[in-house]
């Protein structure tokens, strides 16, 4: 079940931190499989089965703002690291971010609250408390005209509870980041026909990386076969942050090879194809937050 609603919330806790993160939709809930009983040989030939509790599952979709990137990205990477104090800054940490296998990442908890003010959609006012949860498969897209969003799957081996505190937790409102205010430089060399790139990072036994690179053939040197580094730069409009650096991550990807090539070129108008490509190499990212720890 998809879940949209300005009236439901999830909150994701850290060891050091709780964020009201905002979000278009929502599938978190609890995982179900069954326990198979075969059939017996003179009985009516059906196979039974038992319902059982499997700890949680499901995805959410967020765009990623000021307040959320840092925390969300590292949580999608897998682990934070030490934090580096920017020192031509008043109160600013960086953290360079590895992206790790889903056995190797930190886990958090989420609050999940689905009341609504519409009786007619109301599902109660428990919120619910999913404990060490894990992201297993994400998804960055950076298209333009849009927000940048991060998709991320999610899940834990723990049933989840009733959360029995009645704590309120401040809804994120910061600036949003924007797929126009996005640069994209490859080996070097910065390439302004690009439309968009989506980053699908499977986590479950060691990390697969493929990257969906969409642009427009305008008569120049197309995007190479191979890719030895693709840096990806996302910036904030507002220029109050700490030399704005507080406001731009970084995303750095090594040895992309290419899969396959999906242009249209029978297409009216200016071409415009995306290419598939598989990261051989290790994915990075940087982020500067004014928490020492996320």
């Amino acid at each position: 079940m998809k879940v949209h609603g300005g009236d439901c919330s999830i909150v994701i806790k850290t060891a050091y931190m709780e964020r009201d993160i905002p979000y278009s939709e929502e599938t978190i809930r609890e995982a179900v499989s069954l326990l198979q009983e075969e059939a017996s040989i003179e009985g009516d030939g059906v196979c039974r089965v038992i319902r059982k509790k499997s700890g949680v599952t499901g995805c959410i979709v967020t765009p990623l703002t000021i307040g959320t990137a840092p925390l969300l990205l590292y949580l999608a990477m897998g682990s934070a690291g030490l934090p580096a104090f920017v020192r031509e800054s008043c109160n600013l940490f960086r953290f360079n971010l590895d992206l790790l296998p889903f056995e190797d990442s930190d886990s958090f908890d989420l609050i999940q609250n689905r009341s609504s003010s519409n009786e007619k959609f109301a599902v109660g006012n428990e919120r619910l408390l999913f404990e060490c949860c894990r992201v297993k498969e994400f998804e960055l897209r950076f298209n333009r005209e849009e927000a940048v969003k991060l998709k991320i799957d999610v899940c834990g081996d723990r049933v989840p509870v009733v959360y029995p505190y009645a704590d309120t937790f401040p809804k994120e409102s910061g600036e949003r980041y924007s797929g126009d205010n996005v640069t994209y430089v490859i080996s070097g060399k910065k390439f302004s026909n690009i439309y968009g790139v989506t980053i699908n990072a499977k986590k479950e036994n060691g990390t697969k990386t493929e990257i969906w690179i969409k642009r427009v053939l305008e008569g120049v040197d197309d995007i190479p076969d191979f890719i030895d580094e693709l840096v990806i730069e996302a910036k904030l409009l507002r220029d109050r942050y700490d030399d704005r650096q507080l406001g731009v991550f970084l995303l750095t990807l090594k040895r992309l090879v290419l899969v396959s090539d999906e242009t249209n070129v029978n297409a009216v108008g200016a071409v415009m194809g995306s290419l598939r490509y598989y990261a051989a190499g290790v994915t990075t990212a940087v982020v500067c937050s004014a928490n020492e720890r996320l």
